[in-house]
């Protein structure tokens, strides 16, 4: 199924059609198949993905980023009535391209070259085979300039954070200008067939990642020693569980303290396994316990809510003692545990002075020394508690791994240039370097598999910080950045960089390497460029652009980035100077609101507004005339009735957007998140991300009034969405669908002025339109059966209690219908003087509709949610053809809306689930009941799923 926005050309008005053509994306997408795609790219195997070669937060699923620039550049039907002169061929060769899409967009067609040559040819058709330059100057992950590069776009890409830009680089650049050449290392697997793409590339990042580890061991390996479980066997160590530790202040018993959320070490049935701690001789002793009776919830641990419980004497030792202490160094830290590979499984050992001793190394020089900021709530939690900086965030042992790593990826950079040259490579000139040659030979080569390798290295140091923690129900460890902040972990887990198993060196190194074999080289004559630029001061001349902006609220990654940033200057500020040249990722021009920055929250609004604006109204007087802008916009629930101040980020982004010039003209829910999936009604969680497609507003657009802008919009926006009901929109999203004919009726004029002369802020412009959506929703309950009006307002008022009987029989008249109809048409039952609706559990039984002397839209539409939740949708396709024979689907699906609506007004989340989880499986229902039509029955009909019935 699809939707279609309701600016689509009638047919009378396509031969005034002029330039620019209207693209496909202004029209009509396969927003189902695009959505099931960006779902379905979360479950495959990530290995090979772009995100899982470098961390980078938020990032944007490549299925929906490939399908908008696709749809962003590719005519729709209705601008070219010289081929498609009738709707009925529009139609037609919409749908083709639809069907072109929804293969384009699985994850399984990323590199399929029949796909994307398709694609390609379908792009070029529409632009007049014209190399158009793509850009997006938000690049972050780097996922929509990856795609653009995909589709044969002359691509650029920025961003002000230089991880950011790194690791783009290291999609986009690098390995196009390695394309389908050989290994160079002398041992690298020969091939019977020709290297493709970055595979050549790819093979020599392992060979010299495995290279590395080897080396690194050679020199600290003895820091990592093996461990002899109780029956005497030697295993390799996976991991080593420290707690840091607190004296009590307790003066007749000052225990060295640990702090520990957990002593399970594994819930596994069958495998449990947990830590007892005592105190013996005033000191702790730690015993590998192997038993489900370990501790229950209220006795684990000794950390409860921030403070700590002395072992011993159960003494509590306050948050703000903790912190004193180890703000004056005076925190320890204990091993409790030790983790060894087993036979198909963990071993848990207990922690020996030979373990303790290992870990006792000096601080390496060179280390990371840099602050961490203080003012910023999503890392300051180190500085908190003692470690200033960002070397602190690391054990000694982690940091000597660390760095030996780090200064051998030069070593391992002059390895593969001498190996590249010895291949008969020109030696070229590095990346630094400028003029003619430069990114390009042997040398450049070197800085190609330094900078991957060093991409590892980043990703093991998210493995190595005292930041992670054990989880006991997986046996495994929770990297640092688990969610986008730091906390302040109290037992934590170092892990063996040199084991075969979770988190170790090399199986970074292997990571990396299968997303350098994966990634796209394209067919543009030059490789992707990426460059570290603010997006408010560069130039946008004559490019196509597709970003995801930062948003209002956003978290400050620059903050965030500056962990991997020391790193990464550490081993690679001489081959990208560019991005690494100083101490850590620029704030100041970071374009996010934050209070600290910008003298409170008032100075952080104004930085944002007026960055945002001018960011935009560059765009606008450089981009692309001839092909519309898309921005992706984070969506959460609350913002479609978002009552607070016109500050959030989703009025932000929209006032933005026209303030700068912009006429918003399409708006699209793009769900990566499980179909149906709701976390509760009326949070604030997010419900999708929103693609907006924009055009440059006309700068003859005409002012209006208040008045002329609901009367246009109470015009407009019935048919727009009576139309997106009838496309295969979850209910959960219609609200949000919504605004894109609304606010491409607010946005197309130049201000819409209110009764007293101010101009009609974009969040009253938002509550109109959500107020318009209520109307015609209430509006379709005129149009339903006797028995249905009744129900919808019983269900409104009452829900599935039980109310007066005489209160039924009033409403019931007044609907025209009575009690005794209702309860023959099985929705309703009435004694004892009360009554009610018959609820979903009451109705999820068998049910004939051919036989049923009385069905109304309310029974059909009930009955096939409650069978929906209870035996699935084959079920209900099952039924469909026989609920034809009685009632409208088309109503019945229209209830479904409302009756979402309705319950999400009463904060109703079982309801809710339970509509929405009809309607948006309503098309692939339909289409598995055309097979249940098709087939032979004892009384066939002929069943018809594309016309209403009367």
């Amino acid at each position: 199924m699809t939707h279609t926005t309701d600016n689509q050309t009638n047919a009378s008005e396509r031969s005034t059609v002029t330039a620019p053509k209207k693209k496909l994306i202004e029209v009509s997408l396969p927003l189902q198949a695009i959505n099931d795609a960006a779902q379905h790219e979360k479950s495959v195997p990530r290995k090979g993905h772009p995100s899982t070669m470098h961390l980078y937060w938020a990032p944007r699923p490549l299925a929906a980023a490939r399908a908008v620039l696709f749809a962003q550049l590719v005519d729709d039907p209705s601008s070219r009535p010289e081929e498609f002169p009738s709707s009925e061929e529009q139609d037609a060769e919409r749908a083709r391209l639809h069907a072109l899409v929804s293969e384009l967009s699985k994850w399984e067609n990323s590199n399929n070259e029949a796909v994307l040559d398709q694609a390609r040819r379908e792009i070029r058709r529409s632009t007049s085979d014209r190399q158009l330059r793509f850009l997006d100057p938000f690049a972050g992950g780097g996922a929509i300039p990856l795609e653009a590069q995909r589709l044969g776009l002359d691509t650029f890409a920025s961003d002000l954070n230089p991880v950011a830009v790194l690791k783009t680089r290291g999609l986009l650049e690098i390995p196009t200008r390695f394309a389908n050449q050989p290994p160079v290392h002398p041992d690298a697997e020969a091939l019977s067939v020709d290297w493709v793409g970055a595979q050549g590339l790819a093979e020599d990042v392992r060979k010299y990642g495995a290279w590395l580890r080897d080396e690194a061991f050679a020199q600290i390996g003895d820091r990592y020693p093996k461990v002899t479980a109780p029956g005497g066997t030697e295993h390799t160590v996976i991991a080593w569980l420290w707690a840091r530790t607190v004296r009590s202040p307790n003066p007749f018993n000052p225990i060295e303290t640990p702090l520990v959320r957990s002593w399970w070490l594994s819930k596994k049935k069958g495998k449990e396994a947990w830590i007892e701690a005592k105190v013996v001789d005033g000191v702790v002793k730690y015993t590998i316990r192997n038993d489900k009776h370990g501790p229950t919830k209220e006795d684990d641990g000794t950390m409860r809510r921030g403070n700590a419980v002395a072992l011993g004497d159960g003494t509590v030792i306050d948050n703000d003692y903790i912190r004193a202490e180890a703000k004056a160094g005076r925190l320890g830290v204990h091993l409790i545990a030790v983790v060894a590979e087993g036979e198909r499984r963990r071993l848990y050992i207990e922690p020996s002075q030979e373990h303790v001793n290992a870990a006792l190394v000096g601080r390496p020089d060179n280390v990371p020394d840099q602050l961490i900021p203080t003012r910023n709530h999503d890392v300051d939690r180190l500085p908190m508690y003692g470690m200033p900086t960002w070397a602190d965030a690391f054990t000694n042992r982690q940091l000597l791994a660390l760095t030996t790593i780090s200064d051998l990826i030069a070593k391992a950079r002059e390895k593969a240039i001498d190996d590249a040259l010895a291949q008969g490579m020109p030696e070229g000139k590095s990346f630094a370097s400028a003029g003619a040659g430069a990114g390009a030979g042997a040398v450049a080569y070197g800085d190609a598999v330094a900078t991957y390798l060093a991409f590892a290295l980043s990703k093991l140091s998210d493995w190595s910080s005292s930041i992670c923690s054990w989880i006991s129900g997986i046996e495994g460890v929770r990297d640092t950045f688990a969610r986008q902040a730091l906390p302040m972990v109290w037992d934590y887990v170092e892990i063996n960089p040199f084991s075969n198993s979770v988190g170790h060196f090399y199986t970074h190194v292997d990571w990396v390497a299968a997303g350098v074999a994966a990634m796209p080289i394209g067919t543009s004559s030059e490789p992707g460029r990426v460059q570290q630029a603010n997006a408010a001061t560069r130039d946008y001349a004559n490019y196509v652009v597709s970003t995801d902006p930062p948003y209002y609220d956003n978290i400050g990654y620059s903050d965030l980035s500056d962990f991997f940033y020391v790193w990464l200057r550490r081993s690679l500020g001489d081959i990208h100077p560019d991005v690494l040249g100083t101490l850590l990722t620029p704030k100041e021009g970071e374009l996010v609101a934050n209070p600290n920055r910008h003298g409170g929250r008032d100075g952080a609004e104004r930085f944002f507004v007026e960055g945002f604006n001018q960011v935009f109204r560059r765009i606008r007087e450089g981009a692309e005339p001839g092909i519309p802008m898309t921005v992706y916009y984070a969506y959460k629930q609350q913002d479609t009735r978002d009552t607070g101040t016109s500050s959030t980020g989703w009025h932000t982004l929209l006032s933005g957007l026209i303030e700068s010039g912009w006429e918003v003209n399409a708006t699209w829910p793009m769900r990566s998140e499980r179909a149906g999936r709701m976390v509760s009604v009326g949070t604030n969680a997010l419900a999708s991300s929103i693609l907006l497609a924009c055009r440059p507003r006309a700068a003859t657009a005409s002012a209006t009034t208040r008045r002329a802008f609901v009367a246009t919009l109470k015009s407009e926006l019935p048919e727009a969405l009576r139309t997106l009901i009838q496309g295969s929109i979850a209910p959960v999203d219609l609200a949000q669908a919504a605004i894109g004919p609304g606010i491409a009726v607010f946005s197309r004029f130049s201000r819409v002025r209110e009764a007293d002369g101010s101009d009609m802020s974009v969040k009253d412009a938002l509550l109109l339109i959500n107020s318009t959506l209520d109307e015609v929703l209430g509006e379709q309950e005129s149009d339903f059966d006797p028995d249905t009006r009744f129900a919808v307002k019983w269900y409104r008022q009452y829900g599935w209690t039980q109310e007066s009987s005489g209160i039924a029989d009033q409403l019931a008249r007044s609907s025209d219908t009575s009690i005794g109809a209702l309860e023959r048409g099985g929705i309703f039952e009435a004694k004892g003087g009360k009554a009610r609706l018959l609820p979903p559990a009451q109705l999820d039984g068998h049910w004939d509709a051919t036989s049923d002397d009385r069905v109304s839209v309310w029974e059909a539409t009930v009955r096939l949610a409650a069978v929906m939740a209870k035996d699935g949708a084959d079920k209900v396709a099952e039924l469909l053809p026989s609920v034809q024979t009685r009632v409208n689907l088309d109503a019945v699906k229209e209830l479904g809306f409302l009756l979402f609506h309705e319950a999400e007004k009463k904060k109703d989340t079982k309801d809710a689930i339970l509509f929405n989880g009809l309607v948006s499986a309503w098309g692939d229902v339909n289409e598995q009941a055309r097979k249940f039509a098709a087939t032979p029955r004892s009384s066939q009909e002929e069943f018809d799923f594309d016309e209403d019935e009367d």
